[in-house]
């Protein structure tokens, strides 16, 4: 029976402890502009940089033209997948609590959004440049 009771307990503790584990858009965006200050010394994240290429027009596909085919020209504002035509929840952090808070997750859309968009995988620096456009959107 006290084995119960110390299973159950440290059950109890790691789930209390699960938010300690909770990435932060803004620790995941400190986390982008040190990978890219070891490619650029100096580097520093530009909101303008973030805008223009979340508003910025690729010519790999004629349906996924840029961040905003999906995501709408307003990162607050809830999208549609223009393939799928699944709903999307905003981008922006402060309008969707889930955003950015996990880095695994967010590496995941990342890659595959970055692929299919660019047509190739996003630098460090576009990382940066787009959640700190993200985060200054939500201060506006």
């Amino acid at each position: 029976m006290n084995i119960w009771k110390f299973v159950s307990g440290m059950s109890v503790l790691a789930m209390s402890s699960l938010p300690a584990f909770a990435e932060t858009p803004q620790q995941l965006l400190a986390g982008y502009v040190a990978e890219a200050a070891q490619a650029t010394p100096g580097f520093s994240p530009s909101a303008e940089r973030g805008r223009q290429f979340y508003l910025q027009r690729h010519a790999v596909t004629d349906r996924q033209q840029g961040c905003f085919s999906c995501h709408t020209d307003n990162p607050l504002a809830p999208g549609q997948h223009v393939t799928t035509s699944k709903s999307i929840e905003p981008l922006a952090p402060v309008a969707g609590s889930e955003r950015f808070t996990r880095a695994a997750k967010s590496e995941k859309w990342f890659r595959r959004n970055c692929k299919e968009v660019i047509g190739r995988e996003c630098s460090a620096g576009e990382k940066a440049d787009l959640l700190h456009f993200l985060l200054a959107e939500a201060a506006r």
